[in-house]
């Protein structure tokens, strides 16, 4: 692991480009998944892009037209396309079409459960598969804005305009409901299961404490959410949408309730994508000027992993020993980073 971090006031930041393996894709990224140590960058369309850590690239055909969602366990990726098909992606690359909406509907939202179990979204409804092919359905008042499953128990939430509906496919009791004004794009749950948070359309987050549904604004934003990421054990949820990375702190039973959040790595660009590593405290951040930096949650200090210049970028992950760094743009440049 590198630990060589630069004071944040030090006279320069330290550099390790020339440690990251370059690999341009050729088309624009529009997600990165490792599965084991291979990264796998989804493009927006149609292809996914395999790449190990010494660069050599190989290619999987998936949909017939636009990417529009893709998440991991994992074990394999999952992806919805405008073609209406979800599909599975396994370690070696190989897919497999796990459903097609029967009215060709935009696949747009999907989600993953540890026991196997995937949540898909079309339009207004969304579906729930568990592993022996059983499939449930529920439908919410608007479009399906995002999908979580909780960590404890088959729980799913369903963001759209108005709040959040909390669904128990398994469950006959009713759904709950989460009421808050406004269209939800993205939810997720804390790892502790206590929190649950959404980034919506306006330039704001909002969320809940769900032992009392109590509610949790979190605004300020000079623009939209639209990448969140939770620190190592749940302690911050790291977030895009300004020019630094805002840091909510999730240390107490009321969460971020009446405490400022951390502002940390500012730079003349906004922030486009964070990910956190998944044992320390550090996270990687993309900005749309092409930077990427990994930075220590604890006082904020930088190590330089790509250096400005290129278009936004889109796609960042590690893998799940936090050994290998994967970063994509939204013109194909890419990149992997061995710790």
């Amino acid at each position: 692991m590198i630990d060589n971090f630069d004071a944040p006031d030090g006279p320069s930041i330290v550099s390790i480009t020339d440690r990251v393996k370059l690999t341009p894709l050729g088309s624009g990224v529009g997600s990165v998944h490792f599965l084991g140590d291979r990264a796998f960058f989804v493009g927006a369309e149609e292809t996914i892009a395999i790449v190990t850590a010494d660069g050599e690239i190989t290619r999987t055909e998936t949909h017939f037209g636009a990417i529009l969602c893709a998440a991991s366990d994992g074990k394999r990726i999952v992806t919805g396309g405008d073609d209406g098909k979800l599909i599975a992606i396994d370690a070696k690359g190989e897919t497999s079409t796990i459903a097609t909406d029967a009215k060709r509907r935009w696949i747009d939202n999907v989600a993953l459960h540890g026991d196997g179990t995937v949540a898909w979204s079309a339009g207004k409804t969304a579906f729930v598969r568990n592993p022996k092919g059983e499939e449930k359905t529920f439908e919410v008042p608007s479009t399906v804005g995002g999908l979580a499953f909780a960590p404890k128990g088959l729980r799913l939430a369903i963001a759209h305009y108005g709040g959040v509906t909390l669904w128990f496919p398994n469950m006959a009791a009713n759904p709950e409901f989460l009421e808050w004004a406004g269209s939800h794009l993205a939810v997720m749950f804390s790892p502790d299961n206590k929190f649950l948070v959404t980034a919506m359309h306006e330039p704001a987050m909002h969320g809940w404490r769900l032992a009392d549904n109590r509610h949790m604004r979190m605004s300020g934003y000079p623009g939209r959410v639209r990448s969140m990421s939770w620190s190592a054990g749940g302690k911050g949820l790291a977030t895009s949408g300004a020019d630094s990375v805002i840091v909510w702190p999730f240390t107490s039973k009321d969460g971020p309730m009446g405490k400022e959040p951390a502002m940390l790595a500012p730079m003349p660009a906004r922030v486009a994508v964070v990910a956190c590593h998944p044992k320390n405290d550090i996270m990687a951040v993309g900005y749309s000027d092409g930077t990427v930096l990994m930075v220590r949650l604890e006082d904020g200090a930088e190590i330089l992993v790509r250096r400005t210049g290129g278009a936004p970028v889109s796609g960042l992950a590690w893998n799940a020993k936090g050994t290998l760094l994967a970063f994509g743009s939204e013109d194909g440049d890419a990149g992997i980073l061995e710790m």
